[in-house]
C-alpha cells in the first residue's frame, strides 16, 4: 500500500539517526550537482549501504521487500506501464491481484513519483521496495520490444500491400520509408538492450523471421507479415552503400546506428535464399571499448605466459577456435597492450572491426585486387615491428606471414582449428613447408566462450550415466561431485545462463614439435605437443570450470564435441595450478567486472541511423 507517512527520505533517514543533518547537507548538494537521487546519492558517499537503505524504507514505510530475480513477474502486468515512465520513476508492476497493483519501486517514498504512477496505472496500487540494480536488469529482461516490433511490421505491411507496386530501384520514401525507420529502429534498440551480437533477418515461406544471437544462442521471433522483407532489405541496403538491384549475389557492406551516445558498427552481409535475401548483421559498439587482456578472463598462469610470448621480437602467434570464439578480442587486447610510441605496428583485416589510434590498419577489398597476400608483401616493406593478419586464408597468405615472423617481426594472426594442436598441421595441410612452419610458429593459443549459470537460480547437479562416461575420459573422479546448473528465472530470461567466460589452452613450441615439423611428422608432432609441459586441453580447462561452478556440464559436453578427437592428457599439478588461478580469476571478475560479465546499463535509447561509405568487399567479417 502506499506510504502513509508523507516525509521525505532524507528527513525520514535522520529522525532515525541513520544520518545526520550534516550528511544529509552534503548528499543533497551532490544531488543537486548530479541531478541524480537522493538514495543513490547516500549510498554512492558510503553514508549508508544499500541493503540498510532497503531495509529501513522496508520497515518504516511498512511495505514489502522484493527480490525480482526471485519473483514470478507478470508480463501482462509489467506492460501496464510504459518503459519511458517505469524507467523515469524506477518503477515496475509486479502483479495484477485483481482489484489492485503490486509495483516495485527503488524509493517508495516518492511521492511526486506515486502520484504520476497512481494516474497512469488503470488500478489502486500497492508498493513494495526493490533495489535499484534489480530494477535495471529487470527494465531489460522485461520490456523486450517484441510486441512493438510486431506492431510496426503489421503498419508497415499495411502501408506496402503487393511488393509488385514498389519501386525498387528509386529506393524507400514516404510514408514507407518512415514505417521501414521505425521497425529498424525497434529491432537494433532491442538487440543492444538484449546485448544481441548478431542480427539475423530472414525470410521464410510465409512469415518473416528475426532472430538475435545473445549469449552465443540464437533467440527467434516470427512475423507473419513477410511481405515487408524485401522493404527491410532494400533500407539496409541503402544504408549500407550496397547495390539495390543486385539481388542474385552476397553483398557485404557496413553502417552505422547511434543510440544515446553510443556508436554501433554494423556489418551487414546479404544472401540470396529461395524466399528472398537473408541478411546477418554484426553489432559492434564502438563506444563500449576494448578489453584488455587482463579482462578476457585468461588465466594468470596461461596470461604470464602469453605475455612473455608478445614481448619477443620475432615469430608468430596464432589465436584460433570457430566462429564467434573470441579471437578477435583477444588479437584487439594485445595490439592494445603491445601499442607503443616505439613500435610500428601495421594490421590486414577484412573487416577493419576497431579503430585503435597510432596502428596503421587495412581494410582488405579483394574487388580491386588488395588481397591479404598483396598488402602482407607491400606490409613488409613498410618497416613494421608488429604485424596482425586477419586470417590465414591460403597458401599464399600463410607462406609470407611465416617468413615475415622469420625475419625479424612479431606476427600475430588468426585460424580456424579446434584446437591448438591441429593449427600447426593445418598450415602445413595449406602448402605451407614444415621447416618454414617450424622455425616461424612460436605459440598457439585456442580459446572457446562457454555461458555461466545465473547465479541467482543456481542448483546442484548430478551427472547421468552418458554423462559420467563421456566425461572420464578427462577425470575418472567425477560420480560424486555436485556440479550446478541454471534452473531458469527472471534475472536469466529463463534461459539459465547469464554472461560468458573464455577456455583458454596455450601450446608453446619445443624442440621436439619442431623437430617433427621440419619432416612433416604430424604424428611425431601430436604425441610432443600433448606431452609439453604446461599444456592443458580445452576440454580439461572447461570441465574444471563446471567442477567449481561457473559454467555447466552441458556446455562441457558441447565443447568435448567440437574437441572429441583431441587425446586428453591428464597432467595433475598443472591443472591444480590452472584450477587455483581459474578462481582467482573469478573472485576478481565477481570483484570489478568485465563488459563481458556486467549488468546490463539503463540505456534509454534515442535512436538515429547514419549512412556510411560503401564498405569494401569481404567474407562478412567472420573472423
Amino acid at each position: 500500500m502506499k506510504p502513509k507517512v508523507k516525509i521525505r527520505l532524507g528527513d525520514l533517514l535522520v529522525q532515525q539517526g541513520i544520518i545526520s543533518e550534516e550528511q544529509l547537507m552534503k548528499a543533497l548538494a551532490a544531488q543537486k550537482e548530479s541531478g541524480r537521487k537522493l538514495g543513490f546519492m547516500l549510498i554512492e558517499l558510503g553514508l549508508v549501504t544499500e541493503k540498510q537503505l532497503l531495509s529501513f524504507l522496508s520497515q518504516h514505510l511498512n511495505v514489502p521487500l522484493v527480490d525480482i530475480s526471485q519473483y514470478n513477474v507478470s508480463l501482462a502486468a509489467v506492460n501496464m506501464l510504459p518503459e519511458v515512465q517505469a524507467r523515469r520513476h524506477r518503477a515496475l508492476v509486479l502483479e495484477d491481484k485483481g482489484n489492485r497493483l503490486l509495483v516495485a519501486m527503488s524509493d517508495p517514498a516518492d511521492l511526486a513519483a506515486l502520484d504520476v504512477l497512481s494516474g497512469l496505472l488503470p488500478k489502486p496500487i500497492d508498493v513494495a521496495v526493490v533495489s535499484d540494480s534489480q530494477l535495471i536488469l529487470a527494465y531489460d529482461n522485461f520490456y523486450r520490444r517484441t510486441e512493438e516490433i510486431a506492431s510496426f511490421a503489421q503498419e508497415l505491411a499495411e502501408e506496402y500491400q503487393d511488393e509488385t507496386e514498389f519501386d525498387f530501384s528509386s529506393g524507400l520514401g514516404g510514408e514507407q520509408d518512415t514505417a521501414v525507420a521505425r521497425l529498424l529502429q525497434s529491432i537494433f534498440e532491442d538487440a543492444i538492450q538484449a546485448k544481441a551480437s548478431d542480427i539475423h533477418i530472414e525470410p521464410d515461406e510465409g512469415s518473416l523471421r528475426i532472430r538475435m544471437r545473445v549469449d552465443g544462442v540464437l533467440q527467434e521471433n516470427v512475423i507473419q507479415e513477410k511481405n515487408i522483407a524485401s522493404a527491410l532489405v532494400l533500407r539496409l541496403k541503402l544504408m549500407s552503400g550496397l547495390d539495390i538491384s543486385e539481388k542474385r549475389l552476397p553483398q557485404d557492406g557496413r553502417t552505422s546506428v547511434r543510440i544515446k551516445g553510443h556508436n554501433v558498427d554494423v556489418r551487414v552481409s546479404t544472401m540470396p535464399i529461395q524466399a528472398g535475401e537473408s541478411v546477418v548483421m554484426r553489432l559492434l559498439d564502438q563506444s563500449a571499448g576494448l578489453l584488455t587482456l587482463d579482462q578476457t578472463g585468461m588465466p594468470n598462469n596461461l596470461l604470464t605466459r602469453f605475455r612473455r610470448l608478445l614481448y619477443r621480437p620475432h615469430g608468430m602467434i596464432l589465436v584460433t577456435g570457430p566462429t564467434g570464439s573470441g579471437k578477435t578480442t583477444t588479437l584487439y587486447g594485445a595490439l592494445s597492450e603491445l601499442n607503443k610510441a616505439a613500435s610500428k605496428i601495421i594490421t590486414v583485416e577484412d573487416p577493419v572491426e576497431y579503430r585503435l589510434p597510432r596502428i596503421n590498419q587495412v581494410q582488405i577489398n579483394n574487388k580491386i585486387g588488395l588481397s591479404f597476400s598483396n598488402v602482407l608483401r607491400t606490409t613488409l616493406r613498410q618497416d613494421p615491428d608488429i604485424i596482425m593478419v586477419g586470417e590465414m586464408r591460403d597458401q599464399e597468405t600463410a607462406e609470407i606471414g611465416l617468413r615475415g615472423a622469420l625475419t625479424g617481426h612479431l606476427v600475430l594472426s588468426t585460424l580456424h582449428t579446434n584446437n591448438a594442436i591441429s593449427s600447426a598441421v593445418r598450415l602445413i595441410d595449406m602448402g605451407a613447408p614444415g621447416y618454414l612452419v617450424a622455425s616461424s610458429l612460436r605459440a598457439v593459443i585456442a580459446q572457446r566462450l562457454v555461458r555461466k549459470i545465473c547465479e541467482k537460480c543456481s542448483e546442484d547437479y548430478r551427472l547421468n550415466t552418458e554423462e559420467l562416461l563421456w566425461l572420464n575420459t578427462l577425470d575418472n573422479s567425477l560420480k560424486d561431485v555436485n556440479f550446478k546448473q541454471g534452473k531458469g528465472c527472471q534475472s536469466c530470461n529463463k534461459t539459465g545462463y547469464r554472461g560468458r567466460i573464455g577456455v583458454f589452452e596455450l601450446l608453446e613450441m619445443t624442440e621436439n614439435m619442431m623437430n617433427a615439423l621440419k619432416v612433416n611428422d604430424t604424428v611425431t608432432f601430436s604425441q610432443a605437443a600433448q606431452q609439453s609441459p604446461g599444456f592443458v586441453p580445452l576440454a580439461k580447462v572447461a570441465l574444471m570450470y563446471a567442477k567449481m561452478g561457473i559454467t555447466s556440464i552441458n556446455e562441457v559436453l558441447k565443447l568435448i564435441e567440437m574437441v572429441v578427437d583431441e587425446r586428453v592428457i591428464t597432467q595433475p599439478d598443472i591443472a591444480d595450478t590452472i584450477e587455483q588461478e581459474l578462481a582467482q580469476v573469478v573472485i576478481e571478475q565477481k570483484t570489478n567486472q568485465t563488459p563481458t560479465d556486467e549488468a546490463p546499463k539503463s540505456p534509454g535509447f534515442s535512436f538515429e541511423l547514419e549512412p556510411n561509405d560503401p564498405a569494401p568487399g569481404g567474407d562478412g567479417g567472420k573472423v
